[in-house]
C-alpha cells in the first residue's frame, strides 16, 4: 500500500476530515491533502507525530513500512 493510501486510510479510520487530521498533527489542509494525493510525502519528524497521534488513540501504524517504502 502507498504511503498516501496509508495516510487516507488512518484519516477515515479516525473519522476527521482532512482539515481536523492536519491540526491534529500540526500541519496544514492542503499539505494532507497533497500528502493524499501522492504530490507530497510527510518529513520524518512529521511522521514521528502521526505515529505519536496513533499511539495516543491506540490506533495501529506501521512507520518502518513508509519509511522503507520511500526509501525505494
Amino acid at each position: 500500500m502507498e504511503t498516501k493510501d496509508v495516510l487516507k486510510q488512518l484519516r477515515k479510520h479516525s473519522l476527521l476530515s482532512q482539515s481536523d487530521f492536519a491540526e491534529e498533527v500540526g500541519v496544514s489542509f492542503s499539505t494532507v491533502n497533497r500528502w493524499e494525493n501522492g504530490r507530497a510525502i510527510p518529513n520524518y519528524k512529521t511522521l514521528k507525530r502521526i505515529k505519536e497521534y496513533c499511539e495516543r488513540n491506540n490506533i495501529e501504524f506501521e512507520l518502518d513500512s513508509i519509511l522503507k517504502e520511500e526509501k525505494s
